[in-house]
């Protein structure tokens, strides 16, 4: 199975992602590392991607996708997937929407506190643009801990978080 974290920059795809893949023993990965360098210099000066831009991106995520489920995998995919089509495109075998939801004044200061991402302002404001909310993901605010949001998720998806053995009790 795989779960796309999907929201707009600054929603906790990551953390979150990171997290719940942790929780479930899942191998986690990041749309951000399938960008062609030509898109990711865009980004960094603020230019917001065109649909063209995001082709060659989305193809390579869905070639991910497959693979992964012909192999077996269950992964935990951090993509914004703002767009329906987008999301049609990553629909590949057992691909699963998690839509991470929030008001964008807390995204933009959650934004503003991180270090080291290349997103910005306006990167923000050209998501809520695009976004098209989906009507066929999990809904989950994003108003709690990234430890509560996962907790949720695995509830509602009625997924089995990895039990380690107590060493205590060997």
């Amino acid at each position: 199975m795989v779960l796309v974290m999907m929201g707009v920059v600054g929603s906790g795809k990551t953390t979150v992602g990171t997290l719940l893949s942790a929780k479930l023993g899942w191998q986690f990965a990041d749309a951000d590392d399938f960008h062609p360098g030509a898109n990711i210099d865009k980004i960094r000066q603020g230019i917001p991607l065109t649909d063209a831009d995001r082709a060659p991106w989305l193809g390579a995520m869905r070639s991910a996708i497959e693979q992964w489920e012909k192999e077996g995998k269950n992964v935990v995919l951090a993509c914004s997937a703002l767009k329906h089509s987008y999301r049609e495109e990553l629909r590949a075998g057992d691909a699963h929407f998690v839509y991470l939801k929030g008001e964008g004044r807390l995204i933009a200061e959650r934004l503003h506190a991180r270090r080291g991402h290349f997103a910005t302002d306006t990167i923000l404001e050209s998501q809520f643009a695009d976004l098209e909310e989906p009507t066929d993901a999990l809904a989950v605010g994003i108003d709690r801990t990234p430890a509560e949001i996962v907790d949720e998720i695995i509830d509602k998806l009625k997924l089995a978080p990895v039990s380690y053995p107590d060493a205590a009790q060997k």
